[in-house]
């Protein structure tokens, strides 16, 4: 007897609110949709979480995947958990048992809120400071400290229980356009992709149960269609050269990079064609719903074989059984022992380029900073201009100057008044040319390291702004620790 095939089973959703309504139950339910996306507008407190998942897990069964962005650094949706370095925070301590127990201690938070799938560790090599969307989020720019520290990050999580999704194959490091805005392109050969950007994900196919894929075009590997949607790269590369059976999922298909060129009904067949198991259609449900149609109307056509699903479908559930949806013990004294580990791990990776100044709490001093700055949609919201003031409250002379657009200050106007000027970046866009006219004695690079390059003076770079980064920061502000990391990307150290 034939099992009937449900095109839901495939598609990854992603719903509004804390709390699981009837009508979106009844939309899961009607449409077999094992999948959920969770993001930070669906997470209230650690007991709401819970019984969302719950909840979740009863709609959509035993085979549920519930799924998340929990990187570390500033791609965290869940901020009450003990909150994980940046991956080049890692990168700057160069820790593999550290880089271990951090991923560990990420999945065990994960695991207590009943969500089973993690998209990370990123094994995207930045190897391109004006990349706009990884950075702080990769290990390094050499391959190897990628591959072993995300793959000692990883281990750290399966073992306790949560699947990893390695991203963004073929690799997001090299580009200078977010793929949340446009469509990137990276024209290498197939040597030299094999050479940098193919390193980490060939070295750790067969220990990542689950790969993310990219929305960028390569032309020398496909000149038509991006990662994503290709065949030559999803089927010809990744399924056949390399042997990978792993479940592959593609990165969000609302993007602009998929969604103004394809829309979410044919991005989802030709992903489905190319070699993904799972599209990942967020957005409006008439856009989930779209993705889903389309599927099936492939498969009633023949576009999409049914031995082809099948084995889509058999990958997504053999990842479930191995990884399902619990609701893990995590108890107070582990979530303190875990929060106490993270604290340790941003500090290790505390970096300091050039020579600093000695800082005295008696000495007047001016920081300039941005006011405020809003969440991009990937990343969480950045430190705001009166956290940064916060930093200073142990000196007993500061004047803080907060303005809208940081990178819009005119240093001619800074007055030579004897105090020591303090730069304070705590948004992540690089500075334009003006930031080379700047003169501080001091720069704080709180998020993208490579702003580092922009402003010629002496810096700390703490790869992030959680609440570990920031007391390590102060720690080194009122001379009670160093800055023991060392950089795991060039940076322009002529200061």
């Amino acid at each position: 007897m034939s099992t009937v095939f449900h095109p839901g089973r495939l598609v990854m959703v992603n719903i509004q609110g804390k709390r699981l309504d009837a009508p979106t139950a009844a939309f899961l339910r009607e449409h077999h949709i094992r999948a959920i996306c969770l993001f930070r507008w669906n997470l209230g407190s650690a007991d709401e979480v819970r019984q969302l998942t719950t909840d979740l897990r009863a709609v959509m069964g035993e085979h549920a995947l519930i799924g998340i962005d929990q990187e570390g650094g500033s791609v965290v949706r869940s901020t009450f958990l003990p909150q994980a370095p940046a991956a080049m925070a890692l990168g700057a301590a160069g820790d593999e048992a550290q880089a271990e127990e951090v991923g560990a201690a990420v999945a065990r938070g994960l695991a207590s809120l009943g969500i089973n799938w993690n998209f990370a560790p990123v094994l995207d090599v930045n190897n391109n400071p004006a990349n706009p969307v990884i950075a702080e989020r990769s290990f390094s720019e050499d391959p190897v400290v990628v591959t072993r520290l995300a793959g000692a990050w990883m281990r750290g999580s399966l073992r306790e229980g949560v699947a990893c999704c390695v991203k963004h194959f073929p690799g997001h490091g090299d580009t200078h356009v977010d793929s949340h805005r446009d469509l990137p392109e990276v024209d290498k050969s197939l040597a030299a992709l094999e050479a940098l950007e193919f390193v980490p994900f060939r070295a750790l196919r067969d220990a990542a149960p689950a790969m993310m894929t990219a929305h960028i075009v390569y032309p020398q590997l496909d000149p038509e269609h991006p990662a994503t949607l290709s065949k030559r790269v999803l089927g010809t590369l990744l399924r056949e050269g390399w042997g990978y059976d792993g479940v592959v999922i593609t990165d969000s298909l609302v993007m602009k990079a998929i969604h103004e060129r394809y829309g979410h009904d044919r991005a989802a067949v030709l992903a489905l064609q190319a070699g993904a198991d799972m599209v990942m259609a967020l957005g409006e449900q008439h856009e989930q719903l779209a993705a889903i149609q389309a599927i099936a109307a492939a498969q009633a056509s023949g576009a999409l074989g049914a031995g082809q699903l099948a084995r889509a479908n058999a990958r997504l559930d053999a990842l479930a059984a191995r990884y399902p949806v619990r609701h893990a013990d995590y108890s107070a004294a582990q979530c303190e022992r875990d929060d106490d580990l993270m604290h340790r791990a941003w500090a290790a990776g505390l970096t300091a380029l050039g020579t600093p100044p000695v800082l005295r709490r008696d000495r007047p001093l001016r920081v300039f900073t941005q006011r405020g700055v809003p969440s991009d949609g990937v990343s969480e919201a950045g430190l705001s201009g009166a956290d940064v003031a916060e930093l200073f409250s142990g000196f007993s002379d500061v004047e803080v100057v907060r303005l809208e657009v940081l990178a819009d200050l005119d240093w001619s106007t800074v007055a030579r008044d004897g105090r020591m000027n303090i730069v304070a970046s705590n948004h992540r866009d690089r500075y334009g040319a003006r930031a080379a006219r700047w003169r501080p004695d001091l720069h704080l690079v709180l998020w993208n390291p490579y702003q580092a390059m922009d402003v010629p003076a002496p810096a700390v770079i703490t790869w992030g702004y959680a609440t570990g980064a920031l007391v390590a920061l102060r720690d080194w502000l009122e001379r009670r620790t160093t800055a023991p990391g060392r950089t795991p990307v060039r940076l322009d150290t002529r200061r």
